[in-house]
């Protein structure tokens, strides 16, 4: 998915801030707002831009227990790894989600309103599951930065 410099400034411009609009972004970048939004348009298209999101506080939504949680599988297989990316995928509570190589299997990023509702969900998500093998929680004292921002370093190589 090749993109150029004016397409590498458009990344990091809508990073910072995706709710300008394509003149705001076109006068930054260099663009019309008609040029801007057809290249926006193919960054998504082309899945550089997976989506927009607005990133939202937890504690101010009720949800203000965090955790990172380590999980370790019974055994790595295919279709155990898969129904297991399944069940990340449909858990609300489970904010975010990574396959990793190390001491653990995923690591999940999980939030709750009350750790008796986190104890609630470890019962059903990882103690019903016999293909889990065990799970570490670390609970989350103060979030420090929150974001999605790549660094964008330039066009890529083709």
């Amino acid at each position: 998915m090749p993109y150029d410099r004016t397409d590498a400034r458009i990344l990091e411009i809508v990073q910072k801030n995706n709710r300008l609009t394509s003149e705001m972004i076109g006068d930054l970048a260099g663009l019309s707002a008609t040029a801007c939004q057809r290249r926006l348009k193919r960054l998504r298209s082309d899945g550089i831009i997976e989506a927009d999101v607005s990133i939202v506080s937890p504690k101010a939504v009720g949800r203000p227990i965090q955790m990172l949680v380590l999980v370790t599988l019974e055994r790595e297989r295919s279709d155990i790894i898969d129904k297991f990316k399944k069940a990340i995928k449909s858990s609300a509570d489970v904010v975010n989600g990574f396959y990793v190589t190390g001491d653990a299997d995923f690591v999940l990023y999980v939030t709750a309103r009350t750790m008796d509702d986190y104890e609630q969900f470890t019962r059903r998500f990882f103690y019903e599951n016999s293909d889990i093998k065990g799970f570490k929680t670390m609970v989350i004292m103060d979030r420090v930065k929150a974001g999605f921002a790549i660094p964008i370093d330039g066009p890529s190589e083709v």
